[in-house]
């Protein structure tokens, strides 16, 4: 005999990727999107009985999902790139203290995701809305714009349910809707990094990844930068400096991550449905690489055009 715990994760667990997906889109941080998905299954739980189809369900959770990460976004406010504090960089001048206080958009580590066909209505597919791009154009919204464009164009719900979700009227849902299609439409770039990798190629992308990772291995700036697209640019949270062009990227490369003495190892991996690379830096006092973030390579003409490096240990494990 099941009891009603079982029942109900029986029931939710064909929900929980999509969940997490939902959260990390309206979030920007993995870890929040994941204490968001367990507050609302926790909520779920308590109120399984007025629910007897999956239906019904789904549409309760993610309405609950999303007034859960909205009371977050109103607690903790929108997270931030390096490119919302201020212009690029110049890498003579170095790097200031990190800006540990300030609440930066995060990855999500392809590891363990699940990734579920769009709904047919969908404007988005779900590749699309997790890539980089996307997710900082989104908190780059509103928190109401934010989530109608994600309920109305990522997970396709009609506007009277959407209405329903945020308890407001399907006028509103409209107007919400257009504002947020208008804003985004200008921050994204022409082409999803889906479109631009599917015309690059898996073996291209692998081979440049290669490339990449043994060329930082080596601290071999010059053949790193010769990946890189013209108009590049770097970041790395939580340091508010970044870099636009190979020029200044390669500078900054010298002078910092790959100066003489510092030795790396590298992994290829994936994050935000886009190639990505784990980073471990050699300790001597340790005597071992330990962990030092995780870089997203986005791909368009000309080669890589964007270096995102979160200096975060804890995003990956040490390599061995």
């Amino acid at each position: 005999m099941t009891t009603r715990s079982e029942d109900f994760a029986a029931e939710v667990a064909p929900l929980r990727a999509g969940l997490l997906l939902h959260c990390y889109r309206m979030l920007g941080s993995s870890h929040d999107a994941e204490d968001a998905v367990q507050e609302t299954l926790l909520r779920g739980w308590r109120g399984i009985e007025r629910f007897e189809g999956r239906s019904a369900l789904r549409t309760w959770l993610y309405s609950v999902a999303t007034n859960v990460c909205l009371r977050e976004i109103e607690r903790r406010g929108r997270r931030l790139v390096p490119m919302d504090l201020g212009p690029a960089a110049d890498p003579a001048d170095g790097l200031a203290a990190p800006l540990v206080e300030t609440v930066w958009l995060g990855p999500l580590p392809d590891a363990g995701i699940s990734w579920q066909s769009a709904p047919a209505d969908a404007v988005y597919e779900q590749r699309e809305s997790v890539e980089l791009a996307f997710v900082v154009a989104l908190q780059r919204l509103p928190a109401l714009q934010r989530a109608v464009l994600v309920l109305r164009d990522v997970l396709a719900f009609t506007a009277a349910e959407t209405a329903e979700v945020l308890d407001t009227t399907v006028d509103s849902v409209t107007s919400a809707l257009a504002r947020a299609r208008g804003s985004l439409r200008s921050s994204l770039p022409e082409r999803s990094q889906q479109e631009v990798l599917r015309e690059v190629g898996d073996r291209q992308v692998r081979a440049t990844v290669a490339a990449f990772v043994a060329a930082w291995e080596r601290s071999d700036v010059d053949a790193v930068v010769a990946l890189l697209a013209d108009d590049v640019e770097m970041t790395m949270p939580p340091f508010a400096e970044w870099y636009r062009g190979r020029e200044d990227v390669a500078t900054f490369l010298a002078r910092t991550p790959l100066r003489p003495g510092r030795r790396w190892r590298l992994a290829p991996t994936g994050a935000n449905a886009q190639p990505a690379i784990a980073f471990a830096v050699w300790d001597e006092q340790v005597g071992a690489y330990l962990s030092h973030g995780l870089s997203l390579l986005t791909f368009g003409a000309g080669g890589i055009t964007a270096f995102t490096s979160f200096l975060n240990p804890e995003l990956v494990r040490a390599a061995p």
